[in-house]
């Protein structure tokens, strides 16, 4: 990468770049010799070094009444870089805070196949209690071996899970599971959590859609507690 390039890209424009490095090769100089030496009008010599002034990137003195430029030395480049971070730093809270505002809108995502699935359960280990309505068994023919380990980081985390299905489950643990009549069994669930629904439709390759609103999530959990009271424990 030139020099002029990773200039620029600490913040300097195309001109500044170029009086800098100017300044650095001739040593203290006059606006007339930067000009000379850039091909930058003299008129603009004297708005780009007042501005590289500021930066602290070059300096000058008087000698008979006329201004002679000098480059700072290359190392105050690491403190404009260190100066940029900090001002990053102090900035970020702000910046989260607006991508969050974005993020807390509707989004609707699909998905397809095990690798995307394997995203949306993960994102669940982020909510404090999860439920599922109309579990499927097939959901472990899916993903034969993943539950295992996503059950025990769910359990880590003390992420409690509440079920609704219709056919036979193994043991499922940190769970509360009932059951509606199996003539009601089929491969869609849905799974409630956060201010998100997951409609997940287990085949294969299994496909999702995840809606996060918080107001769908909420008429899902009232959906959900209804479907509770009504099921069984078998």
């Amino acid at each position: 990468m030139e020099n002029k390039e990773v200039l620029q890209k600490l913040g300097l424009t195309d001109k500044e770049a170029e009086v800098y490095l100017a300044l650095l090769e001739l040593g203290p100089s006059l606006a007339g010799q930067i000009s000379r030496k850039t091909g930058v009008h003299r008129r603009n010599i004297y708005d780009i070094t007042e501005r590289l002034i500021k930066k602290g990137l070059i300096g000058y003195i008087l000698k008979n009444n006329r201004r002679l430029f000098e480059a700072a030395s290359p190392q105050r480049l690491k403190e404009v870089l260190r100066e940029k971070q900090q001002e990053l730093e102090e900035s970020m809270p702000n910046l989260t805070l607006l991508y969050q505002k974005t993020k807390e809108k509707q989004e609707t995502n699909f998905y397809k196949g095990i690798e995307g699935l394997k995203t949306i359960f993960q994102d669940q280990l982020d909510s404090k209690e999860i439920l599922i309505l109309g579990a499927s068994s097939s959901a472990f023919e899916v993903l034969p071996f993943y539950f295992k380990w996503y059950d025990k980081d769910r359990v880590k985390k003390k992420i409690k899970v509440r079920i609704i299905a219709s056919n036979k489950l193994p043991k499922i643990p940190l769970s509360e599971i009932r059951y509606l009549p199996e003539k009601y069994s089929n491969p869609l669930a849905i799974n409630i959590y956060g201010d998100k629904v997951a409609i997940i439709l287990w085949k294969k390759p299994p496909l999702a859609i995840v809606i996060r609103e918080q107001e769908i999530a909420d008429s899902y959990k009232k959906y959900f507690e209804l479907m509770w009271r009504t099921s069984s424990r078998k």
